[in-house]
C-alpha cells in the first residue's frame, strides 16, 4: 500500500542523490536538499517530516515547520506539530526529498499501518 509507495519513493531518490559505488559524503547529499521538504526516518522508528534549513558536520539536521507522522492501524496516520526542530545526526537511519505535490494529495486518514519499528542494527 502507501507504506511500500513511500518506501520506493525514498529509495528512488536515494538513487538520483548517489553517484555509482554509492558512497557520496553527508553534506554532498544533504546540500542540494537545504530549502526542501524532507522526510527524516529516525534509528527509533520516528518519521519527522519538514523543511530542511541547515546541517553540521556531524549530520545533525535543523528543520522549519516540521512535524511527525505517526503511523497507526486503527486510525490513520497522526501529525503532531513539532515546529523548528533539531534531529540529532546519529538518530537518523533515512533522509528523503518529499514530493510536495503527491505529499498533498495524500489523504493521511486513510493510510492504514503499522509504527515503524526501530532499526536493528
Amino acid at each position: 500500500g502507501a507504506a511500500r509507495g513511500a518506501a520506493r519513493r525514498v529509495r528512488r531518490a536515494r538513487a538520483r542523490l548517489l553517484p555509482p559505488g554509492g558512497e557520496m559524503s553527508s553534506a554532498a547529499v544533504l546540500e542540494p536538499l537545504v530549502g526542501r521538504v524532507i522526510s527524516v526516518i529516525t534509528n527509533d522508528g520516528r518519521n519527522i517530516v519538514g523543511e530542511l534549513k541547515g546541517f553540521d558536520q556531524t549530520t545533525n539536521l535543523i528543520l522549519n515547520e516540521s512535524h511527525e507522522r505517526v503511523f497507526s492501524e486503527a486510525e490513520g496516520v497522526v501529525q503532531h506539530v513539532l515546529g523548528v526542530y533539531l534531529v540529532r545526526g546519529d538518530t537518523i537511519a533515512i533522509v528523503g526529498e518529499i514530493d510536495e505535490e503527491k505529499d498533498a494529495e495524500l489523504d493521511l486518514q486513510a493510510i492504514r499501518a503499522p509504527p515503524l519499528k526501530p532499526v536493528q542494527h
